[in-house]
């Protein structure tokens, strides 16, 4: 059995990424014959293209395409140039293409529906951005319905990754093809008693942590006036680790203007593994603001760390904290709430622990281990349900 995965960006930061890399490599890893087909797109925000790539990543081989993008009035749908013929000739038993409103999902479908293989697509799926002008929430909605009336009626399995995408995405494609498979991270680092790795020595000994994209769907500048609304004992740096996807400018401003200017310490994406983790461990908090979150890895990681958790209950986050019992929720776009939750970790700390000790708990449930055999699952089922002649699908994994 061959899966091909196609994803528009790979070996690079970000959620949709960092799932395919966790399946395909383990099951490379187990004996699987897996590759990826992928676009020279290295940072989509600002449209960076390389044009040398590894040929393998973690033993994994990768195809590159030249990536376009195509227009449609106000909105990118990236192609990738070779894609169809590529996959088309590849011998895959199983196209798994990932993400949602992209071309590469509309040319895998082409190939599926002409060649007949089996095509999974893992959505990833993000509703229009609140603060989009109505006119472009529209032509979104008008993808999504139009996504659904094609592509996605050629697939045999839509996954997604909580009970709430799922909902969201059967609003506009074939509910009986839809499969919840969460994903997960590497709990054994997490859990280990690893040794003291460096950190950056710009760190502070105590500090509210956000992880992610600086980008404009994260909530940032909510963020930034919680910290100015907490009494100024309460007030610790925040440390911003990831990538700026053009936001940082703008939230060390802000924070200037609110008196908290000293206080914003921005790392970048940090890419050493031992040092991403103690730095998540030794945060006071992770404060999550965004406007949307289709699951929120960050907040596995919170939980293995033992680290309290602040964020707004949005996208999978709830089902993630299980409804609030893992970690507090608040509105998105209300500093006020966020600053009393942020609070609320010390002058609640009986609460937090509580919170603390459930979330430990519930991270168990939650390893790439456990995930990679879902797919597994998922394609076997697939697979053999061809060669006897029935489409066999396979059941929604409880979250």
């Amino acid at each position: 059995m061959k899966v091909v995965h196609v994803v528009l960006r790979f070996d690079a930061p970000g959620g949709v990424e960092t799932t395919t890399r966790e399946v395909t490599r383990r099951l490379r890893a187990a004996g699987d014959e897996v590759a990826v087909y992928a676009s020279d797109l290295y940072n989509e925000s600002r449209w960076e293209q390389r044009a040398v790539w590894p040929a393998t990543v973690d033993g994994v081989p990768v195809r590159r395409f030249p990536v376009r993008k195509r227009l449609v009035p106000g909105l990118t749908l990236p192609m990738m140039v070779g894609l169809i013929d590529g996959l088309a000739a590849s011998g895959a038993d199983v196209l798994h293409a990932h993400s949602h409103r992209y071309g590469h999902i509309l040319q895998s479908a082409a190939v599926a529906d002409r060649r007949g293989i089996p095509l999974v697509v893992s959505t990833h799926y993000h509703p229009a951005d609140r603060r989009e002008p109505g006119w472009k929430r529209a032509m979104l909605r008008l993808q999504d319905v139009g996504f659904g009336m094609t592509a996605y009626r050629i697939a045999h399995t839509l996954v997604v990754e909580t009970q709430r995408e799922a909902d969201l995405v059967a609003e506009f494609a074939p509910r009986d093809r839809i499969a919840v498979i969460p994903p997960g991270i590497d709990l054994v680092p997490w859990l280990a008693r690893e040794p003291e790795a460096t950190v950056p020595d710009e760190l502070p000994a105590d500090y509210f942590l956000f992880v992610g994209r600086l980008a404009p769907n994260k909530g940032l500048p909510y963020l930034v006036e919680s910290l100015a609304r907490l009494p100024s004992a309460e007030r610790r740096p925040l440390v911003l680790m990831g990538r700026d996807w053009g936001e940082l400018a703008g939230l060390t401003e802000l924070a200037r203007r609110r008196g908290v200017g000293d206080l914003l310490r921005p790392l970048g994406h940090v890419e050493d593994e031992r040092t991403y983790r103690a730095i998540v461990r030794r945060a006071h908090a992770l404060v999550l603001p965004s406007e949307w979150e289709a699951f929120g890895l960050v907040l596995l990681e919170a939980m293995a760390a033992r680290v309290p958790i602040v964020a707004t209950a949005v996208g999978g986050v709830p089902e993630v904290l299980a409804g609030g019992r893992t970690g507090r929720l608040v509105p998105y776009g209300d500093p006020g709430a966020i600053a009393e939750a942020m609070r609320a970790v010390d002058t609640d700390a009986a609460t937090t622990r509580r919170l603390v000790a459930a979330g430990a708990e519930r991270v168990l449930e939650y390893d790439w281990s456990i995930a990679t055999e879902r797919h597994r699952a998922l394609y076997r089922a697939i697979v053999d349900g061809r060669a006897a002649g029935r489409s066999s699908r396979i059941s929604s994994a409880p979250t």
